[in-house]
């Protein structure tokens, strides 16, 4: 027997919310995956983005609204800028960038950064889809023995349309 499927320990503490986020892991529980795949890089046939219709463990839907996902360009924005000022700092402190005319070291790292950007998009892409979902549906201690809450604006027609 899983240890999630085990009864509930009255001192057991919740999962770090940021870990589980960056994990892909759902907002309810913790513990089940959101995607069908781990691989954050399977890009063939778009399987990367392809998400479990329901959390494996604790039943939680994980699209709550036809276009529910639309609002993760703010938060993959939010993601991919805070990545380009942490990429800019270290290489200020590395390799060092003065403003200066006769300096193209600030080149190299647009470039070196364009590189990186490109290469974490699809990592960014399905964390933004798993902070986006927490934002809405927030960690519940007792989801071994409540039940998840039913949406009703979902349409199954339009499901996956994007």
């Amino acid at each position: 027997m899983e240890a999630d499927h085990q009864q509930p320990n009255e001192e057991e503490k919740a999962p770090n919310y940021f870990v589980s986020a960056i994990q892909c892991k759902c907002p309810r529980c913790r513990r089940g995956d959101l995607f069908v795949t781990k691989n954050h890089y399977a890009l063939k046939n778009s399987k990367f983005m392809r998400m479990n219709e329901k959390c494996p463990v604790c039943g939680q839907a994980t699209e709550l609204e036809v276009g529910f996902y639309y609002g993760t360009s703010y938060v993959a924005y939010a993601l991919t800028v805070a990545f380009s000022v942490a990429t800019f700092i270290a290489w200020k402190v590395f390799f060092g960038i003065s403003f200066d005319i006769n300096d193209n070291n600030i080149f190299w790292w647009f470039g070196v950064n364009a590189v990186l950007l490109i290469l974490f998009q699809p990592f960014f892409m399905r964390t933004a889809r798993s902070f986006w979902l927490s934002f809405y549906v927030k960690y519940n201690k007792n989801w071994r023995t409540e039940k998840p809450e039913e949406y009703e604006r979902l349409n199954k027609d339009f499901s996956n349309g994007w």
